[in-house]
Parts: C-alpha cells; structure tokens; sequence
C-alpha cells in the first residue's frame, strides 16, 4: 500500500496497519489534553508547528476529543476527493449552527442534504449567471473608488474597507440588496457576521459549553446579532419570492443568486424548502464576506513587500485598462500576471489554512486505521511552503504560476499542493465570484491609485488572526491618486 493511499475497509481488513495511538502526540495535561497549549486565533500555527516537531501524522487531545492531524498534502487531497462517502463535515459544526439559532447551509450539511443543497446552490453559480450580476460588481466597485478618493493622504483601515466592498458585493449580487455600507457607513450586517462567525469557530473548539449554563454579556449580544441576521434574511427570501411572483420571467431568467436558487428549490423533485434557501443566504454571506476581503487584503500587504511584483502586476494592469476602460468580465480574465499574483497569495496565505473533517467510516490514511467517527484536521499551508515541495517556498514569486515551457511541470506541481478552494466535490462552488471579485478590485486600486504605504501599528508582518478565516490584523493603507 502507498503512504498517501485513503482506502475502504475490504482493502486494509489484511494489512498491518498502525492505530491511532500508536502516533506522537504533543504531551497535554489529564481531562484538558492539549487544549490549554492551543490559542483559537493561532490554532492554524500550533498545528503546523507540531507538524515539524512530529511528522505529517499525530495526534491532538482537546478536552474528550481526539483528532488526527494531517499535514501530508496528497493524503489531504485524496481526503477530500473522498467526500461525501468517506468523510464529512464534523457532526459538532451543525450542532453549533443550529444550537445558536441558525440554519445549516452548504458549508454545514452532509449526506443527502448536502447533495441536494449542491445542485440548488450550483444553480445561483452557474457562470452564465454571474456574468450576468457582474454590472452590479461594478456598481459596487465604483463605490469602493470613490470611497478611497476621499480617503487620500489618510491611513485606511483596509480590512474593514474591503469587508464593506465584499459585504455590498454579495448582498447585491446574491439577493438583490443594495446596502450600499460603502457610501452610507452603515455596516449593520457586517457587525453582525463579525460577532457569528468568530463565535462558530470558538465554540466548534471549546472544551467546556459554558454558555448552556450561565451567559456572558458577549453571548447575549451574539444572540441578538443572530437574530437581526435571521430576519434580514427571512426579508431577503420573502422579497426575492416576491419579485418572482410579479415578474414571471424570472424563473428562466433570474437576476440574482437568490432568486436562481429559489427556482432550483421549487423544481417538483429537489426535496428542498425556505429553510434550506435561509441556509445557504448565510452560508454566501460567509463565503462572500470574510474569505474574499481577507485574500485581497493578504495581496495587498505581500505585494508591497515585493516592490518588483507590484511594478509588474501595476504595468500589466495599465497596458490593458486606461482609466475609462470600462470592466468587464473577458478582460479581467486576460490579466495572467494577476492570476499569478492571487493563487501566489492564496499559497502563503490562505484564508482557510486548516479544515477539519469526520470519518463517516472505517477508512485508512496513509498506514493508519481511522476508525468511523474520527475527525482530521488537514492542513492546507505546510507543505505548500516546504522547500521539499516548492523551491524558495517562503518568497512570493508569482513567477511560479505562469507556463514557460521547462517549468510547466513545477507549475503543476504547485497546483497540485497548493489547494486554497479545497479539492474534490466539495470544492468551493463560489471560487468563480470570488476570483472575479478580487481582480475587479485591484484593478480599480491599480489603475486609479498610487500605493502610498502599507503598514501595521507595529511596522511588522500582519500577524495571521485565525476566527473561522485567517485574517491580517491592523493593516492600514495609504493612497495617492494617480495622475
């Protein structure tokens, strides 16, 4: 049997395989396990760092629980080409979905759901469709510009100026909402995503449910964020239905991810309702908000610290669009150089550095048996920064990315260890938006600006806040308009 091969149980019954706890394990402390050793925010850097110290496979106890960490990028691949069969998301994230009063969407569910949630969701993405919301990206992207012009000279928050482009950009493009954060400074729903989400991933992790039994003042504002979310999107569905009931046409030609899954919900055999539609508007917001602001952020601090990229990527970008180029979705995609740039950031600095799964089965990974139930944490970022892997892994070369005939093969190699959206069928259904999304808006930045400066508090890396995404902490950005 190969290290890196998943396989059923008829081909591992004969085999001598090594258990679970015949694995290294960081020493922890009786009851608690490894869970005092672990800050959530720096949960993604432990494991690496324990992935050094112990190899691609080991084990990690917090609390009752015990999970198997795997570093090994090909046996992670094959993992998650093994979904849904063999693995799935972990039973505790749609208990706490639903223990804090939301519904479980794409992002949560399995089996049978899950499959039938996918064909509604894959409707709303189709890339017909979003090619047709794409005015609106613009829409929005104009906004972010004039937002920035009147910030010259002044340090930007770029964090939570690109959560506001993202948070517009979903709302409008998703279900048909312009909240328009940008020009309004009202960021109400944002707030709200950024107290949700932050207290999944917590409580996903947390050894001790404290908050059955007594609730602190965050919980009981998390409970009112929560339901402010419910019913904004209980409106977004109510409205959505609404338009398509007084517009008939609507059904074959829908102008929104909202309505094109509502359609796909109403088919006679898709077995899904308005709580599954409710499910998956949350799930776009989390998808859309989060991972997409983050990754441009990630870019933006990278490219400043590699001035000869960013000259590269601003030439590239300037030969192609003069200020009143209008966007458009064919010459956006002819942008190589800012493909490169982004799967390069991607590498480094993937928003989702770790994912953890369950074994819906008795299965193998690699010489080990995994027994049904266990649940794996597989680690996207060790190897793709291993120079055993990817030459001069820790430089930001976006170089690697782009065909030039001898390094085809290590072009392909990186794409192989490099796997920000995920792999297999589960695969990011919305990695099509998400790409468009960061090239619309670093060609507006690189097109009407000069970068001025890109800093943090400390004159330090950003450091890497992991809370359900990987976020850059305290980035600011200075501009100068470009003549």
């Amino acid at each position: 049997m190969e290290t890196n091969e998943v396989a059923t149980q008829s081909e591992f019954a004969s085999t001598n395989l090594r258990q679970l706890a015949d694995l290294p394990a960081p020493k922890g402390l009786p009851f608690l396990g490894n869970a005092l050793q672990i800050k959530g925010h720096r949960l993604h850097q432990q494991f690496e760092q324990w992935s050094r110290e112990y190899g691609s496979y080991f084990r990690v106890k917090i609390g009752a629980r015990k999970l198997l960490i795997v570093a090994d990028h090909q046996a992670f691949a094959k993992i998650l080409r093994d979904r849904p069969d063999g693995f799935s998301r972990t039973v505790k994230l749609a208990e706490t979905w639903r223990e804090m009063g939301l519904q479980v969407g794409l992002f949560g569910a399995n089996g049978e759901v899950w499959k039938r949630q996918r064909r509604m969701v894959m409707a709303g993405f189709d890339p017909a469709h979003v090619k047709a919301y794409f005015p609106a990206m613009c829409k929005v992207t104009d906004r972010l510009e004039s937002r920035w012009k009147k910030s010259i000279g002044t340090e930007i928050d770029l964090q939570a100026d690109l959560m506001r482009f993202t948070v517009d950009t979903i709302t409008g493009l998703a279900f048909g909402h312009d909240v328009n954060t940008l020009e309004s400074g009202d960021d109400v729903i944002q707030r709200h995503l950024d107290k949700i989400f932050p207290a999944v991933f917590k409580r996903n992790l947390a050894v001790f449910k404290y908050w059955k039994y007594f609730r602190l003042p965050s919980d009981r504002e998390l409970e009112r964020s929560v339901a402010e979310v419910n019913v904004a999107i209980e409106g977004f569905v109510k409205q959505a239905r609404e338009r398509i009931k007084q517009v008939p046409t609507l059904r074959e030609n829908p102008t929104n991810l909202l309505e094109a899954m509502i359609n796909a919900a109403d088919l006679g055999d898709s077995g899904l309702n308005d709580t599954d539609v409710a499910g998956n508007v949350l799930t776009m917001l989390l998808a859309g908000e989060d991972t997409t602001a983050n990754s441009i952020a990630w870019l933006l601090e990278l490219l400043w610290k590699n001035p000869a990229a960013l000259q590269q990527l601003q030439e590239e970008v300037r030969g192609k669009f003069a200020l009143d180029t209008p966007y458009s979705t064919e010459n956006l995609n002819e942008l190589d150089y800012l493909d490169a740039c982004i799967n390069e950031a991607m590498r480094l600095k993937p928003v989702a550095p770790l994912l953890p799964l369950q074994a819906t089965k008795d299965t193998v990974i690699g010489d080990i048996h995994i027994p049904t139930g266990t649940i794996v944490f597989g680690l996207f970022r060790r190897d793709s920064v291993d120079d055993n892997f990817i030459p001069n892994a820790a430089q930001f070369d976006p170089q690697r990315w782009l065909s030039n005939g001898e390094t085809g093969q290590a072009i392909n190699s990186v794409k192989r260890i490099s796997m920000p959206f995920g792999a297999g069928p589960r695969i990011c259904p919305g990695r099509y938006l998400a790409l468009l999304e960061m090239k619309i808006a670093m060609v507006m930045l690189l097109t009407r600006f000069d970068i001025d400066n890109i800093s943090t508090p400390n004159g330090q890396d950003a450091e890497e806040h992991l809370a359900f995404t990987m976020a850059p902490l305290g980035l600011k950005m200075r501009l100068k308009l470009r003549n």
